[in-house]
């Protein structure tokens, strides 16, 4: 193993915030993991696997332990007929993909454009855009169990998706580490729009649903507009995306919230009501552009953490806390992050 020590993890993340890696590695394939796994096991080293970096925030005292960054590579057909079956291996840059898988003409996963990070991260979180999730077209994960050294395979309902979470995230943390992701796609289909953003989008342009392509660029036109596209030129890509997650009530829970905010836009989520996060952090005093120090929100989007420049973990944390305690405090509503913390105690 070639490992390296103390390796800056900043640069490594969308956000550019973090401390050094004690060791570092870089998996191509499951045998090299294997063997780093066992290192770590061997050395009673800490082990954090690291993607695309998108979704993540990394303490300013980086990770004491071994990070393994994942760079299994490889777009496989596994059939094609009425449906085409695609596998994608774990390190394969998600937004590359989705654009391949558009150039071919299938159907799917086309309102997930523009997103960051690599394909192995999108069943951990669910990940989800302008009306569809990845839960919608994955068909099988397989994943490296560490408790047994053994790959396993898992079908979509294995997988316990949720809103924003799945058994990798919620259920089994830490236990698997997801090798590839494969998916079930229309070709030839229609994009699916359900995100009344996009259909005004599209209406307004005359794109049709048969347009994958023009579907593609609108969704990356509204993110751009965001500043949820990475540019280096743009400052306010420098982020984690959509740092909260839309708020789950019950429906009691809503009841309760509805006298305080009739006025506040609302959705249905299976048997309860999600609420608009961005909403709340806007009405609970925090605007498009709000700086505390090096850390700021986004000037076109309440909802992204900013790095300004010189931004530190600690400085995102205070933010963090502000704003889940002035929405508490006005609205009764908890808001959860949706990145995942590490090298924190």
């Amino acid at each position: 193993m070639q490992l390296e020590e103390n390796v800056p993890l900043a640069p490594l993340t969308t956000i550019g915030i973090g401390g050094a890696a004690r060791f570092f590695f870089r998996a191509t394939n499951v045998d090299e993991l294997r063997h780093a796994l066992a290192w770590a096991r061997e050395k009673e080293q800490r082990v954090f696997l690291l993607g695309g970096g998108s979704n993540l925030l990394i303490s300013d005292d980086g990770f004491d332990g071994l990070v393994i960054q994942l760079d299994l590579r490889g777009i496989t057909v596994e059939s094609e007929d009425e449906l085409v079956m695609v596998k994608a291996a774990a390190g394969e840059p998600w937004d590359p993909f989705v654009a391949h898988v558009v150039e071919n003409g299938w159907a799917g996963i086309e309102c997930l454009s523009g997103i960051p990070g690599s394909t192995g991260a999108t069943p951990i979180q669910n990940v989800g855009a302008y009306g569809q999730d990845v839960s919608e077209t994955i068909v099988r994960v397989e994943a490296l169990d560490r408790t047994t050294d053994r790959v396993v395979w898992f079908t979509n309902w294995d997988c316990r998706f949720g809103y924003r979470a799945s058994l990798f995230k919620n259920h089994e943390r830490d236990r698997y580490v997801v090798l590839s992701v494969t998916f079930r796609l229309k070709p030839g289909g229609c994009a699916t729009i359900k995100y009344p953003e996009l259909q005004k989008f599209v209406d307004e342009r005359g794109i049709s649903v048969e347009d994958l392509q023009g579907v593609r660029d609108a969704v990356i036109a509204i993110r751009k507009r965001k500043g949820m596209v990475l540019d280096a030129s743009d400052p306010d890509t420098r982020s984690d995306g959509s740092f909260f997650m839309n708020p789950i009530l019950t429906r009691e829970q809503y009841e309760a919230f509805a006298r305080i905010a009739p006025e506040a836009p609302h959705f249905p989520s299976g048997e309860d009501v999600k609420l608009s996060a961005a909403w709340l952090i806007e009405h609970a005093g925090f605007q498009k552009g709000f700086t505390l120090g090096n850390i700021g929100l986004s000037s076109k989007h309440t909802l992204a953490v900013i790095n300004r420049g010189g931004g530190t973990a600690k400085e995102v944390l205070e933010l963090v806390k502000r704003i889940q305690g002035r929405v508490r405090e006005q609205f009764g509503v908890e808001m959860h992050p949706e990145p995942n913390f590490i090298g924190f105690d």
